[in-house]
């Protein structure tokens, strides 16, 4: 690769996809050429939402020297099936910085930057810090807990954060992020709006499945669980800020 091809790779994430292979769909380059610090990605199944996570830690690492990025999923398997996409783009763009270390979950460069894929235990992520990149996939499916311990790792290195997954129930922090979170750069796909995805087969899928899963997986709506008593609507609205807690609340 010349230097001014490496270049235009190192200035546009787009350009790392292309080279790649891929053509990204508008709001995949959008994703890739945009400077947010935090993005949550409410997307259906097979949008390609877990491929345009893998083109961003790629091209942190290649060209962000000494950075950390993490995979964060909430088990091994998913986790060594999103660090093999980003494995399958580091191959596809001609591996132009050589890896020190290379392992089913790990990558190390000469220039010192990792990525590194995680499942989602709480134990597994202690002790990293001053994170680059931090994707969090099928976030909806990811313990509370899990997302609080993780978010302190990008305190002090201002890093990037980038939530992906479909809906699990108006419930989590992901459907809390998605719907009241500030400074959110937020991007919605559904499958209809998927190029690669045939309606005809959408159609059988939803007569298959259901209305409630199909509007969960495919049309990327938080739906309420199927073995909840009462609407979230319902609970929220039953709360009151005017009524002083019975024992001072928490801390009282």
């Amino acid at each position: 690769m010349t230097i001014a091809a490496d270049l235009a790779l190192a200035l546009d994430p787009v350009r790392l996809a292309e080279h790649c292979g891929i053509t990204p769909d508008a709001w995949q380059a959008r994703l890739l050429r945009s400077r947010a610090r935090q993005a949550i990605l409410l997307c259906s199944r097979q949008s390609g939402k877990s491929t345009v996570a893998a083109v961003l830690a790629v091209h942190a690492a290649l060209y962000e020297p000494g950075a950390l990025v993490l995979l964060l999923s909430p088990s091994l398997r998913q986790s060594q099936e999103l660090f093999r996409k980003a494995m399958g783009i580091y191959a596809g763009v001609g591996r132009p910085v050589p890896a020190e270390v290379e392992s089913r979950l790990s990558l190390e460069l000469g220039t010192s930057s990792r990525i590194v894929s995680l499942p989602g235990r709480e134990t597994t992520i202690r002790g990293f810090s001053g994170v680059h990149l931090l994707v969090v996939d099928e976030a909806a499916r990811v313990p509370d807990e899990l997302y609080q311990a993780v978010r302190p790792m990008l305190a002090v290195s201002g890093g990037r954060i980038v939530l992906l997954g479909t809906p699990f129930g108006k419930r989590g922090f992901f459907f809390h992020e998605w719907t009241e979170g500030t400074d959110w750069e937020r991007v919605r796909v559904t499958a209809e709006e998927c190029p690669r995805i045939p309606r005809d087969w959408l159609e059988r899928e939803r007569a298959a499945i259901g209305p409630w899963w199909y509007r969960q997986e495919y049309m990327c709506e938080f739906v309420e669980t199927q073995d909840q008593v009462f609407r979230y609507d319902e609970v929220m609205g039953a709360l009151d800020a005017s009524i002083t807690p019975l024992f001072g609340g928490v801390g009282g």
